[in-house]
């Protein structure tokens, strides 16, 4: 399966990009850091391709795109993986945060699957976005409200394409608690939060319950894996993947 990885070049995007990767697809990695996706391509194994790519600009998201459809001769599938979460009380957040975090969160979503359109309509393709559990399925954590709002905006934005192109299958994998993998597959959601902050949110994220279990990056490749492979007819509208009790 020819498939975009987007935001593959640490974390859970590495994690994605790798494990399909390895499960036979042929992958196009795009992240910001070109440098870190060298190493991710070649993990990924033959016929993965590293692509700059900075969502925050629109040319950048065509350009990758373009690159990445010439490279695997076609776009199957795409996975966009890409989030930040500023650790900041809502009273705290500046418009600059809130820019920054809709424009990674929410509109470079809009820009690359645009961009991806033409390609995923030819090949009846699926393309899959990492949402969370803080957005639909618990309230926002405190201290994260600018995640949750965008990651919120994100579902309604997949379910716009779905209306508006039907013959795609836009799934949203609906993601609990997930460190990532090892090394350089190591989640950075956490990067330049504000030790204080964390320290005053976290007990109440423990008290309500939200970091009771970790799950294993290797489980969520798998979910994302099966609903790549159903392809669009199958029309899977969500998906959820957290932590089982205790885990």
């Amino acid at each position: 399966m020819k498939t975009v990885v987007v935001g593959a070049s640490s974390g859970l995007g590495r994690c994605i990009a790798i494990g399909l990767g390895k499960r036979g697809a042929r992958v196009a990695l795009l992240a910001r850091r070109k440098e870190r996706l060298a190493d991710a391509a070649e993990e990924a194994g033959a016929g993965a391709v590293a692509i700059a790519c900075d969502v925050t600009e629109p040319t950048s998201c065509r350009e990758a795109i373009e690159r990445a459809a010439k490279e695997l001769g076609g776009i199957e599938a795409l996975v966009y993986s890409t989030g930040i979460g500023p650790l900041r009380r809502l009273v705290d957040l500046d418009a600059e945060t809130w820019r920054h975090a809709f424009a990674t969160n929410v509109t470079g979503a809009a820009l690359v699957t645009a961009a991806a359109i033409p390609h995923l309509t030819a090949a009846r393709g699926v393309a899959a976005y990492l949402t969370s559990i803080s957005a639909s399925l618990t309230p926002p954590w405190p201290g994260l409200a600018a995640y949750a709002v965008s990651k919120a905006a994100l579902d309604k934005l997949v379910e716009a394409w779905r209306v508006e192109h039907p013959a795609v299958g836009f799934t949203r994998v609906i993601v609990g608690n997930c460190a990532g993998g090892q090394g350089a597959s190591m989640t950075e959601f956490n990067a330049g939060w504000d030790p204080a902050v964390a320290a005053e949110v976290m007990p109440k994220w423990v008290a309500s319950g939200y970091l009771a279990g970790m799950l294993e990056a290797e489980e969520l490749v798998r979910v994302v894996d099966t609903v790549l492979r159903s392809g669009a007819g199958a029309s899977i509208p969500s998906v959820v993947v957290t932590p089982r009790p205790g885990a």
